[in-house]
């Protein structure tokens, strides 16, 4: 069970369906600007949930839920693989998680909150044992162009391991590994970067060789995979110890 305070903010795992109901009315307003709906799926149901929350308000001012898998041969389950062909990780040995739907609140832009949470993911794959964390990292909007850099990144330094190489499912898709030929400018690439994407591969993750074009969502997103037991031992010991 993950209980983690740090300053102003604390994580811990939804114990009920009102803490999921709050989630999901999170979510709501993060992902579609709607202040009176919930964001819900049928995944919700088989997922652990983790809220973090203001300490002195009680506010929820972040969100996301993990979906764990015995290994590889349960990652058809996933949220994920709604959108990429997946059979290259049935061969993953050992415990996944799939992280999914982490949001932060508009009106709060603190980075001890993205500390908190990623200390709380930290306990949550300690204390199961995963040995893979993956999920889809989304760019805000649908218009690839505005990523040019960020995505000749990826291609130049984070591509999957052929592998582990998630494959073309989704019918609309920006395959940047295919048809970027620039180098990349570094700072331009890191300033449009997603902060949980850029979080992923400061722990040495990787991710597929294309974005999913969500226009449901209004995002471009990228399959993102991190080792554990190849996350760098510095990185390690700075998460391990905001999770303790």
């Amino acid at each position: 069970m993950i209980k983690l305070s740090r300053g102003r903010y604390a994580a811990r795992l939804a114990q009920s369906n009102d803490d999921v109901a709050a989630a999901q009315r999170l979510r709501a307003l993060a992902f579609h600007h709607d202040t009176e709906g919930r964001d819900a799926d049928s995944f919700d149901s088989s997922c652990d949930h983790v809220l973090v929350e203001e300490t002195r308000s009680g506010a929820l001012v972040c969100c996301f839920r993990f979906l764990p898998l015995t290994s590889g041969r349960d990652i058809g389950q996933s949220y994920s693989a709604q959108y990429y062909e997946l059979s290259a990780l049935q061969a993953f040995e050992g415990p996944i998680v799939e992280m999914g739907r982490f949001c932060v609140h508009p009106d709060f832009a603190d980075p001890d909150i993205l500390r908190v949470a990623w200390g709380a993911m930290t306990a949550y794959v300690d204390a199961n044992k995963v040995e893979l964390l993956f999920g889809c990292a989304s760019f805000a909007g649908t218009d690839a162009a505005e990523y040019y850099d960020a995505f000749a990144m990826l291609k130049a330094r984070h591509l999957a391991p052929r592998r582990w190489l998630p494959r073309v499912k989704a019918p609309n898709v920006f395959r940047f590994a295919a048809r970027l030929r620039r180098k990349p400018d570094a700072k331009k690439a890191m300033l449009r970067m997603p902060p949980l994407l850029r979080t992923y591969l400061m722990m040495g993750g990787w991710v597929s060789d294309h974005a999913v074009v969500d226009a449901q969502m209004n995002t471009l997103h990228v399959f993102t995979g991190v080792e554990i037991a190849a996350i760098p031992p510095g990185r390690k010991k700075l998460l391990r110890a905001v999770a303790g």
